[in-house]
């Protein structure tokens, strides 16, 4: 598997270097006027300096993704605990507990008989 790797490494090595020797032609960017280089880059650069920015936008999205996805399951694993608590409390004979403003029904007249 690591010989594997290797090749796949080596090949998408030599694409990079093919590609960079392929695309030196000078770019120079501007925005309304505004020089973002004093000089031009090479047209190699510039993709790779974007495809380097979409990496890093993609990796700050995924890792919000992960702090959400982190909170909802600390959430859910807490309403786990109170359900087995609230569960504990019934096999020993407990009546379940009622939280000060917690709406309760009364039970129906078929529950009664």
């Amino acid at each position: 598997m690591k010989v594997i790797y290797t090749i796949i490494v080596a090949i998408f090595v030599m694409f990079i270097i093919t590609f960079s020797l392929e695309n030196t032609a000078p770019v120079k960017l501007q925005y309304h006027g505004f020089d973002f280089f004093k000089g031009s880059l090479p047209t190699y650069m510039l993709i790779f300096l974007s495809f380097l920015a979409g990496v890093i936008f993609t990796g700050f999205m995924g890792i919000v993704e992960r702090f959400r996805l982190t909170r909802t399951i600390n959430r859910l694993n807490k309403t786990i605990r109170d359900l087995r608590r609230e569960m504990k409390a019934n096999e020993n004979g407990n009546p379940p507990c009622i939280k000060a403003g917690e709406k309760t029904t009364p039970p129906s007249s078929e529950e009664i008989l």
